[in-house]
């Protein structure tokens, strides 16, 4: 039986994970997971209410390293993650995504010898100001098997010298939890909440610190939302970094004066999903909303320059527009006059819904694996 240590650090870990515990759990004899939550970003209501709606258990292990500087954070979890891994001794330690947690775990247990994977391997932007894609490259270097979620990871892995024989192509495990999602999400109200129940209305996220602590890039976003807004609503929940730049920015007024454009708060996967997955269209800076408008068929507008997740806009709905006023209003209005179905819908390989039982076919493959090349030696 494999002991699994999963580790999770923030939010979008959990809908990576939250299908990895699951599959473990139905395959009892054959495999032991241990969920472990850094805390490396931790609100009670929602990350409970995550938990609930993604039917995640209560971490087994809970280090509670709360927020800091990039480096602090990091060396605070491994400080605190150093100890329970001497002390559960897993087969393997899972990490998942582009956080700071994923890289300090890594490290940790690159260090100690323990097996190491990562899943949503070999995603890159080339942008290596954002500290997303040195966890990712520093990550990748570090884990003893790359479990990526679409061909163009492997390419990319591939060409920066990473064997063959550590990759393995599983496809994307965020889309498990969507599938797994959608009929649960269909009992929420949020829609009705909001009253644009059977209307047209967009969606957005903004929270990375290229565009919301900058005044300018935001500056020319709310620009492109004043003119989006005159032919739709927009339903803004309202990550807690951006409402505190717009207040510092002083945009409370001019917000407010855009009766189209709500803000709301922070909503949890469920009430989320069941909101982005109506909308006629999805504003954002996310990573993960890029693949999940994809697989449903929802026209995307990026607001980045970059996107780690190219298949997105190759395959699927997804265009990148920066903060650049014109483009992002070009771009959403051929949106909203295209019919709903113009754009067929291409779905990218192995985005199925079954990923979580590749990743764990590709533990049990990687651990014999290993376990062949010490009894040759």
């Amino acid at each position: 039986m494999l002991k699994v240590l999963n580790v999770v650090g923030a939010r979008p870990n959990f809908m990576k994970v939250a299908p990895i515990v699951e599959a473990m759990k139905r395959r009892e004899g054959e495999f032991m997971p241990l969920l472990l939550h850094t805390g490396q970003h931790y609100d009670e209501g929602m990350s409970d209410a995550f938990f609930r709606d993604l039917g995640l258990p209560a971490p087994d292990v809970y280090l509670g390293v709360g927020s800091g500087s990039h480096a602090a954070q990091t060396a605070a979890v491994m400080q605190s993650f150093e100890p329970v891994v001497l002390s559960e001794r897993p087969d393997w330690v899972v990490v998942v995504g582009d956080v700071n947690s994923t890289l300090a775990c890594a490290l940790v247990c690159s260090k100690l010898g323990v097996r190491v994977a990562h899943v949503e391997a070999g995603l890159r932007s080339r942008d290596r100001t954002m500290p997303e894609e040195i966890n990712r490259l520093l990550t990748d270097q570090l884990a003893d098997l790359l479990l990526t979620p679409s061909e163009d990871a492997d390419a990319n892995l591939l060409a920066e010298g990473i064997p063959r024989e550590r990759i393995r192509f599983v496809g994307n495990v965020m889309i498990d939890s969507l599938f797994s999602q959608l009929e649960r999400a269909k009992l929420s109200t949020v829609r009705e909440e909001l009253q644009v129940e059977d209307k047209d209305y967009a969606t957005l996220t903004l929270h990375r610190p290229s565009n919301v602590d900058e005044r300018d890039a935001f500056s020319r976003i709310l620009d492109a939302l004043e003119q989006i807004a005159e032919r739709l609503p927009i339903i803004f929940p309202v990550h807690p970094r951006t409402r505190a730049r717009i207040k510092e920015f002083n945009f409370t007024e001019r917000i407010e004066r855009l009766k189209n454009l709500r803000l709301v708060d922070p909503l949890g996967y469920l009430d989320f999903l069941r909101l982005y997955s109506g909308a006629r269209l999805v504003l954002t800076d996310s990573g993960g909303i890029q693949e999940e408008t994809t697989a449903l068929s929802i026209p995307c507008l990026t607001l980045r320059e970059n996107t780690e997740r190219p298949i997105t806009i190759e395959l699927g709905t997804n265009q990148i527009v920066g903060t650049n006023t014109a483009k992002i209003t070009e771009a959403a209005f051929n949106a909203l006059d295209s019919p709903r179905e113009t754009k067929k819908k291409r779905v990218p390989p192995l985005w199925d819904g079954h990923t979580a039982p590749r990743i764990l076919e590709a533990l049990l493959e990687g651990m014999r694996d290993s376990e062949g090349m010490r009894d040759e030696g």
